[in-house]
């Protein structure tokens, strides 16, 4: 981590990548996912401070009116941009999971509050044995300062509720910095649209056994531009996402046997 710990604030202005260049000849490679709507001031802080090791960086828009593709495509040569067929983030990954083509997936936001350096504990995570990895605000070395005490009640309760109904020991259920082995996309892949999506892929994931993993993460305050995040219709989806995994199959299977 070259001497910098995973809770020390993101500093924005590095003007040179950030990371080692290789993580080892034979090592997996790494296909970052980033979904973007009018990300473009953000995208020329963001994309020169990834580590030079991932082997494909993939900025999934949502039809942006700023010359958000362009810039990507002027900022890194290796870029590749994926235009989503409908809005919302959990349409933006399922787009980009289908486009992958590394060993392992990572996923980040384009706001510039998900620091690239954290990037590394992510893979290291998946290359010491889980099939899953995500972010965590609330653990020891992770924090945040983009979330009210609304927004932090909220997630808290949600997470309590999943601990509830599904088992685990999730610390911070609404963070989209995750990431995964590519071979677990069918299994994975969203059927949601929205901001719901962390959540139906940590449930999932959850649900079919596969190994999760959390590790520390330090989040940010959006770099340019205004969230598209709302607490309260988000948090609804979410709630509805959670019972409805929990407690919709068997409802579908009761209905089955009835008829």
């Amino acid at each position: 981590m070259d001497g910098m710990s995973p809770g020390e604030p993101y500093q924005r202005d590095w003007p040179t990548p950030l990371g080692p260049r290789l993580i080892g000849a034979n090592a997996p490679t790494v296909s970052l996912v980033i979904p973007t709507l009018n990300e473009a001031e953000n995208l020329r802080v963001l994309l020169p401070q990834l580590p030079g090791w991932v082997k494909e960086v993939i900025i999934v828009d949502g039809h942006s009116t700023d010359g958000t593709p362009e810039v990507a495509r002027g900022l890194r040569r290796d870029v590749r941009v994926v235009m989503q067929p409908v809005r919302g983030k959990g349409a933006a990954l399922r787009a980009g999971f289908a486009a992958a083509e590394g060993d392992m997936i990572i996923a980040l936001d384009a706001d510039c509050s998900m620091h690239p350096r954290e990037i590394i504990m992510l893979v290291g995570a998946l290359m010491s044995g889980a099939d899953f990895v995500k972010g965590s605000r609330f653990l020891q070395g992770g924090g945040t300062i983009d979330m009210s005490l609304f927004r932090m009640a909220g997630n808290w309760g949600l997470t309590q509720i999943v601990r509830l109904l599904y088992g685990g020991s999730f610390s911070d259920l609404c963070y989209g910095y995750f990431g995964f082995w590519t071979r677990h996309v069918p299994l994975l892949e969203p059927t949601c649209d929205g901001f719901e999506v962390e959540t139906f892929l940590n449930l999932t994931a959850l649900k079919s056994g596969l190994k999760v993993m959390e590790v520390p993460s330090f989040e940010e305050l959006r770099l340019h531009g205004e969230s598209n995040l709302r607490a309260i219709p988000d948090g609804w989806r979410v709630l509805k996402t959670i019972l409805r995994e929990r407690f919709g199959r068997r409802a579908g299977r009761r209905e089955m046997r009835a008829a």
